[in-house]
């Protein structure tokens, strides 16, 4: 148990971000909630990483403005189609036009920042490497390098105040132990977005790749997603 100690916990406002607040939270760490703004096309998921923040209780939530859209190379910041409708065999077959490139290596950057600042030793990251879209930056190689990063290019690393740690308490899970672990520990589902390309309202496209992973999670599960159910 890590009662009393502070965690810069990513969250993009989607199922499993918040899943992993949430988990940050019954492990009884002071969750300070990072989000970004970065040129994506699904803003809409900024607020629902305002109304999680505030419902699991975070101690902070800080929105950061770092416009991607400005290199483009993905269909979330660029004028590119988003793939809808692929098996789960295409979505790992291959790295996705999705993938924003360096994405979760500037953010968790960006938190390391925050987490030196705040005197953390601990970031939290929703990061899965099974039931996702095949991304490179969500895989334990790559979070163990950039933990192994965290304590060489930080001032508190370097003397030894901190030994800066990296959770990712859903990597080893499916979509659908993901969703079982949320309902275990409180996430309000109705509050979570995870659509790539979600219409004018901020309804889900339910055909991109992330509602698909998120649709097969539930019924795996065994449970009904409150934003399928919604008229």
């Amino acid at each position: 148990m890590s009662a009393g100690r502070k965690a810069v916990c990513l969250l993009s406002g989607g199922l499993d971000s918040s899943t992993a607040l949430a988990w940050a939270r019954r492990e009884g760490f002071d969750c300070y909630a990072l989000s970004f703004d970065y040129g994506q096309r699904h803003r809409v998921e900024l607020e629902a990483a305002r109304r999680i923040a505030q419902v699991l209780g975070a101690v902070e939530h800080v929105i950061v403005r770092i416009d991607l859209a400005q290199f483009g190379g993905s269909a979330l910041t660029a004028d590119l189609p988003v793939p809808k409708g692929r098996s789960p065999e295409e979505m790992a077959s291959q790295i996705p036009v999705t993938y924003v490139p360096a994405r979760n290596t500037i953010f968790l950057a960006v938190a390391l920042g925050w987490a030196e600042v705040l005197g953390a030793a601990d970031l939290v990251i929703g990061v899965n490497a099974l039931d996702y879209s095949g991304y490179p930056d969500c895989r334990p190689e790559f979070i163990e390098a950039f933990e192994r990063l965290a304590n060489l290019a930080t001032k508190a690393g370097v003397e030894g105040r901190l030994r800066l740690k990296v959770h990712t308490p859903l990597i080893h899970l499916t979509k659908a132990a993901i969703v079982r672990l949320a309902a275990e520990l409180g996430v309000d589902f109705r509050f979570t977005h995870s659509c790539y390309d979600p219409h004018p309202d901020g309804r889900p496209c339910g055909a991109c790749d992330a509602c698909l992973l998120r649709r097969k999670g539930f019924a795996e599960a065994g449970l009904v997603d409150p934003l399928e159910a919604a008229p």
